[in-house]
């Protein structure tokens, strides 16, 4: 009985040996590293939240961390999940251009990296990309815009504003594009007056997306060219910045009695944005469902460390400057009192109670 019980032990380390990683499948000694920017957004706890139950119902070590939107700590967090010896690490960036050094390290030491929402830009290091159609979420602002006002129609004019996403964040970038190509065109004929003149990315640019930001921005904009005009759209990336050109509006005496609020987008569908849009403060939201995405990037661990090659359903479209990064996308959709219901409600994201002031 001893001599089979030594031979168990001898070949169990033979295998760990020959097959290095694979700790003969049990996921209980296999590490992942989840890196969110930030638990000031209800977005990015929900999301490692929705990573760290899945990873964990399937047996994996999670290591979730939280970067306070510092660089800094975010590098020094990955270096921490590398020390540690993770073997995959999901990372939403805080700046997505300051992280190369740091994942030239995890590289070196074997480690994949999935880029979750946010592309990290200037590393090879990058092994995937998970995230949300992006340039559809900025062209479902803009549709939205464009139906609401009228404008295939030929109405207007129509004072619009733009509370663009943060220069750091490749999102950014995409969702502009997205709904510029679908509100250019009315910009480009008058059916769209931005008094501001302000048009490109860096002209409405939001710092890290935060909502004070957006808001001084917007108070600066009303007090300067909208004294004697009304603002009829401002074109948000995302809901903080909705928020805050919400703050400004009211500050600035909207909506004028008999009138309603302009019309404001927004994307995440965050707790405080459904309220506002039940309240009439906001028009609409893009709804991207964090379980989903959070599943996608889990599958991709999963793969992974079974040595698979992870699904994806694009992989020509999403450069970081260095490489074409294999992605996968998820498609969002839209949310205004009409449908929040039946998108959030019922499809068990939220409760009704939880939308209730």
């Amino acid at each position: 009985m001893r001599f089979k019980c030594v031979m168990a032990v001898l070949l169990s380390l033979l295998l760990a040996v020959l097959f290095p990683g694979c700790a003969l499948n049990d996921k209980n000694s296999v590490r992942i590293g989840v890196s969110m920017p930030t638990q000031e957004r209800q977005r990015w706890n929900q999301d490692g939240g929705h990573m760290q139950s899945q990873l964990e119902k399937q047996g994996y070590r999670v290591d979730l961390q939280f970067a306070d939107n510092d660089p800094d700590l975010q590098i020094a967090q990955i270096e921490h999940m590398i020390k540690e010896g993770c073997r995959v690490i999901i990372i939403t960036s805080v700046d997505a251009h300051a992280l190369s050094e740091v994942l030239d390290k995890a590289k070196a030491a074997g480690i994949k990296i999935i880029s979750y929402d946010r592309l990290i830009m200037d590393t090879d290091a990058v092994d995937y990309y998970a995230t949300f159609d992006n340039m559809a979420v900025g062209a479902m602002q803009g549709e939205y815009i464009e139906e609401k006002l009228g404008l295939k129609s030929g109405l207007g004019p129509y004072h619009m504003e733009i509370a663009a996403g943060c220069l750091d964040d490749n999102n950014a970038l995409a969702l502009f594009e997205g709904s510029m190509y679908i509100l250019w065109p009315y910009i480009q004929s008058g059916q769209l007056v931005v008094k501001s003149g302000q048009v490109s990315l860096k002209q409405c640019a939001t710092e890290r997306w935060k909502e004070d930001i957006a808001r001084e921005r917007m108070e600066g904009i009303l007090q300067t060219y909208y004294k004697d005009d009304r603002l009829d759209v401002v074109l948000c990336a995302n809901d903080s910045t909705s928020l805050g050109v919400q703050t400004a509006l009211k500050e600035a005496g909207y909506p004028v009695p008999g009138q309603e609020m302009p019309i404001t987008t927004g994307q995440d569908a965050d707790i405080k944005n459904v309220k506002a849009i039940l309240r009439g403060d906001q028009t609409m939201t893009i709804f991207k469902d964090t379980r989903i995405l959070a599943g996608v990037a889990v599958k991709m661990v999963s793969a992974i460390i079974s040595g698979k090659e992870p699904e994806t359903n694009d992989i020509g479209n999403y450069s970081n400057g260095v490489k074409i990064v294999p992605s996968f996308l998820v498609r969002p959709q839209f949310v205004d009192i009409s449908n929040y219901k039946e998108v959030l409600v019922d499809s068990g994201y939220y409760k009704m109670k939880d939308l209730q002031e």
